[in-house]
């Protein structure tokens, strides 16, 4: 990799929204679009999606216009086909119990709520208890309005109080928690362990990284080996990461159990809806999360009123 030789790097990431869509368009002059299908908003709802995932998309909603015997693929057969890759296989046939169904409910109204709450989190785009996959009893899908390639201290705090608000509903609600929620902390976990050790969002440890950069380790050597193990800080300082990341994570359950808390009505009639329903979404969600929003912002507005009394006083 001197200079001379293999000196020239060329990056060739994954497409953007506009990529996206242009990669769309190519797969889909091979089928015949209804009128309502929008290749744009298609792009918006992939992100991540690199070109054979595009294409697959393109030939699964295909497939799923030629299974209902329809001359044309609609914008249905696209969402069915994403969801079918992003989430599995729906298996309606997979026996819940009423119970399990309930928990289920509540558990993806509390994210779906908290999502419509916190301002920085994507627009709640689906709401369903279906069973999916292997594991997945249920899911919310956010759809991103635009490509994001830096996010900050709120944003990633509002993304953990996303994760966090199956669980908190279940605690609210029941009383207690299931195994549901597994996935959600994982990736709560990571999200929280990451501003604390490598983005330097710790007010207690301040604008520091414990992320060492990673080594090259094509040469075995002990040296070599040792680096998977070795750290750049003492045992005090990674209690104190220990410590920070547990009181983040309390700061966050406690602001999401708020949140569901004064909107525990919303959270009855959502998951009785999807009770009732299974699927929530387009013109039903969208009537349901302007209400509620209207709703959030005059809560959050005569919590920020109280606050302003206290303060003065």
């Amino acid at each position: 990799m001197r200079p001379g030789r293999f000196d020239r790097h060329i990056a060739i990431d994954r497409p953007d929204i506009k990529g996206r869509e242009a990669i769309l368009n190519i797969h889909a002059k091979k089928i015949k679009l209804c009128d309502d299908v929008d290749l744009k908003k298609i792009a918006a709802m992939t992100p991540g999606f690199v070109g054979a995932d595009l294409a697959n998309l393109v030939n699964e909603a295909a497939l799923m216009a030629a299974r209902r015997e329809a001359d044309c693929v609609n914008m249905k057969d696209f969402q069915e086909a994403l969801d079918r890759i992003i989430a599995g296989l729906e298996k309606k046939n997979r026996a819940i119990n009423p119970k399990e169904k309930e928990i289920v409910a509540y558990h993806e109204a509390g994210h779906a709520l908290v999502a419509m709450a916190v301002p920085n989190a994507d627009p709640v785009n689906k709401v369903s208890i279906i069973p999916r996959g292997i594991g997945a009893l249920g899911y919310t899908q956010q759809m991103p309005t635009e490509d994001r390639y830096l996010l900050t201290r709120q944003e990633l705090i509002d993304r953990v109080s996303v994760l966090l608000g199956g669980r908190v509903a279940e605690e609210l609600v029941f009383g207690d928690v299931s195994t549901g929620a597994m996935n959600d902390l994982q990736r709560a976990t990571d999200i929280v362990k990451r501003m604390i050790t490598e983005y330097g969002m710790s007010e207690k440890l301040g604008p520091l990284t414990f992320r060492r950069e990673p080594r090259s380790l094509f040469l075995q050597t002990e040296a070599a080996s040792s680096f998977l193990t070795e750290r750049d800080f003492s045992e005090k300082t990674a209690e104190m990461i220990d410590e920070e990341m547990k009181q983040l994570i309390e700061k966050i359950h406690a602001r999401t159990r708020n949140i569901l808390e004064k909107s525990r009505s919303w959270l009855d009639r959502m998951a009785c809806e999807l009770l009732e329903k299974e699927v929530l979404e387009g013109e039903d969600l969208e009537r349901f999360a302007q209400e509620f929003r209207s709703f959030w912002q005059t809560v959050s507005a005569e919590e920020k009123v109280n606050e302003q009394k206290e303060g003065s006083a």
